[in-house]
């Protein structure tokens, strides 16, 4: 397989690598990843995560363990046992489909090669398209809210939404980022402002409960979130919290804008209430850890609640910014999705 570079994902010297995701941003640590248990554990604990990125980094995988001679039926077994880590996210199921089709050709080693080649530079492109089209919504001076993590770290590329906030930033449009710290485990006080202050973007981080004071007092112009799912419908599943900023925005009559690739539209799943939802461990709640220490704040054995992602009505989203272009209500009440 040829070299492939991307910010938290590399394919190098025969070798796999993934930066972990959950030490950032005081520790940038790779892991080399040789087996599919492996990989499984990495996305599991969000040491891979963002639902592009995971499912190249599956398909990666895939392809690795093929030219290291793999025998087909333990790479179809690769194939499914990776597809059910995360239930959520579709990039990944649409990485291993892929992959599934590769796998029943002739020559299959090279031809999972390939198509993990093709996955990897296609979201490249399908980044730099969306972050286009997204920054053409923005205005210069705008104050941007954005939520969770939907930069380079997620995807091969610049990103979803945080890839249209860096090429509005670089169109020189003056933009300020309000950022989401993202409970429970702050992938937007780690992970985003992380990115933003490499990228030089102003940014001001805040807790989750301070964005409607921020959207009363008139101080966000835009919302721009990522994808997990997008429901044939236009309802989409997103990190939790997202729903929030939805009825917000409506509210304070805010733009509400969904930044994600094709590869994140599925046609087959007729409505948000089809979307499966992951719920986690509760130690995530009831306490903190990571590079920054460990903390815990609730009782051991305290009751939780603690599902991954919610899921945002199309009714709520002002427009759905795909790498094809971008769709408002009518276009998706007309099926563009179906």
């Amino acid at each position: 397989m040829q070299t492939l570079l991307a910010r938290s994902l590399k394919y190098t010297n025969n070798e796999l690598s993934v930066l972990d995701q959950y030490l950032l941003p005081h520790q940038e640590h790779w892991h080399v990843c040789t087996s599919v248990k492996q990989m499984q554990s990495l996305i599991l604990s969000l040491k891979v995560r963002g639902a592009p990125l995971i499912g190249l980094a599956a398909t990666l995988l895939v392809a690795h363990l093929a030219e290291q001679g793999d025998s087909k039926e333990c790479l179809a077994k690769a194939i499914d046992d990776l597809e059910a880590t995360r239930p959520t996210a579709v990039n990944l199921m649409y990485c291993m489909a892929k992959m599934r089709i590769a796998l029943v050709q002739e020559d299959y080693v090279s031809a999972l090669v390939g198509m993990a080649e093709q996955l990897f530079n296609e979201d490249v492109a399908l980044c730099e398209a969306m972050a286009t089209l997204g920054a053409d919504l923005v205005n210069p001076g705008d104050n941007i809210l954005t939520h969770c993590n939907t930069g380079a770290l997620a995807t091969a590329g610049i990103g979803t939404a945080l890839g249209a906030i860096y090429k509005a930033h670089q169109q020189q449009k003056h933009i300020h980022v309000w950022v989401d710290e993202t409970r429970p485990l702050l992938q937007g006080g780690r992970l985003t402002a992380y990115e933003l202050a490499q990228w030089e973007i102003p940014y001001t981080l805040i807790c989750d409960n301070m964005a409607a004071s921020l959207m009363r007092a008139r101080q966000v112009n835009k919302i721009f979130v990522g994808a997990d799912r997008i429901a044939a419908n236009g309802d989409f599943a997103n990190k939790v919290g997202t729903y929030n900023l939805a009825v917000l925005a409506k509210y304070h009559q805010i733009p509400f804008y969904v930044v994600a690739p094709e590869t994140t539209l599925d046609r087959t799943c007729p409505h948000g209430e089809a979307i499966p939802i992951e719920q986690r461990d509760s130690q995530e709640v009831i306490g903190v850890s990571g590079s920054f220490g460990a903390c815990q704040w609730a009782p051991s054995k305290a009751k939780v609640y603690n599902p991954a992602f919610d899921v945002t009505p199309a009714n709520l989203v002002t427009g759905w910014v795909l790498n094809s272009g971008v769709y408002s209500q009518q276009d998706v009440l007309a099926g563009i999705f179906k």
